[in-house]
């Protein structure tokens, strides 16, 4: 694989609903905390993590650590559903070893950023959207370069791989009430990666 590739719909309403369920349930034990940049500043998504590493950040900078930063205990495993996932879409023969799980309100944003606190960028990067529509820019290598829009629908999935790993790319918004999934509403983005070294 290659490239930006998008799969619109990929997951149907039951396995989306199956996937936020089990988000709800780990995040009983891995609670969502609001992540505090390096330079102090609280950023608009609440998050939490699957799988042997989580994605931290603070004012050691950004990292994966094995421990969830509030309550010291390892993150919950990733979803079975997530690993097959990735065995289709992804990388079959390296299996992923962290989920970033973000959760937006009304109010969240994602600004422009690449991926590249993995140690090996050969490896992609697997999302799936779940609950209301975001709207997602896309850029390429350069942060000043150009960017599109493009609107991600819950069930959607998305894959930076190849010349496209290290794009630029955030979440401008989302739409409140496009989507009935989430409970209370907002939107939930599983964001599967390799953090460590083949």
């Amino acid at each position: 694989m290659t490239g930006f590739r998008l799969y619109p719909a990929y997951l149907d309403r039951a396995a989306q609903t199956e996937l936020v369920e089990t988000v709800l349930n780990a995040a009983r034990g891995a609670p969502l905390y609001r992540p505090v940049t390096p330079g102090g500043k609280a950023m608009s998504v609440r998050m939490t993590n699957f799988g042997a590493l989580g994605w931290a950040t603070g004012v050691r900078g950004y990292r994966y650590d094995a421990r969830h930063p509030v309550t010291g205990e390892p993150w919950p495993p990733i979803p079975a559903r997530l690993l097959t996932l990735w065995a289709e879409l992804a990388d079959a023969a390296t299996p992923p070893d962290a989920c970033l799980v973000n959760v937006y309100d009304a109010d969240a944003r994602m600004g422009l950023h690449q991926d590249r606190d993995e140690a090996d960028f050969s490896l992609p990067v697997l999302s799936v959207s779940l609950g209301d529509t975001a709207l997602f820019r896309l850029g390429g290598p350069d942060r000043r370069g150009a960017t599109r829009s493009l609107r991600l629908a819950s069930g959607d999935v998305c894959l930076l791989a190849g010349e496209d790993r290290l794009s630029f790319h955030g979440v401008d918004r989302i739409v409140p009430g496009s989507s009935t999934l989430v409970p209370g509403g907002g939107r939930i983005n599983l964001t599967l990666r390799r953090a460590r070294a083949r």
